[in-house]
């Protein structure tokens, strides 16, 4: 069975790289630009990826949303602190965010049973 989190990470990082090998210079800096956004600064890091995954739902953004997701579980968010951030996308975004709350609660779902799983093999 594939693992959809992998399978995600994968693409994301091998057309990444295709991307910036190409050496455009507006692009790379973009990227760039994004990637120093979510660094600590006078937010915490966490703040900011949740502030990003609320950005990302409203504008219904699926890749997106499934990176912030990854980055929110990184940054130690727990699962009532995400149907918070849920809740927050819904209000500003309305019913049409709905079908991305899904999948999100979905990969979120998928985030948690990877750590249990890896907690598990850890006390093995």
């Amino acid at each position: 069975m594939a693992d959809p989190i992998q399978e995600f990470n994968d693409y994301r990082t091998r057309m990444n790289e295709i991307i910036l090998g190409k050496q455009n210079k507006v692009i790379n800096r973009l990227f760039n630009l994004d990637t120093n956004t979510y660094t600590k600064g006078a937010l915490p890091a966490k703040t900011k990826e949740m502030l990003g995954l609320v950005a990302s739902m409203v504008l219904r953004c699926d890749d997106c949303i499934k990176y912030h997701l990854g980055k929110c579980h990184e940054s130690g968010v727990n699962t009532e602190e995400m149907y918070e951030i849920f809740a927050v996308a819904n209000i500003v975004g309305g019913t049409i965010v709905i079908p991305h709350t899904r999948r999100a609660a979905e990969y979120w779902e998928e985030l948690a049973e990877e750590q249990k799983n890896k907690e598990r093999r850890n006390k093995e």
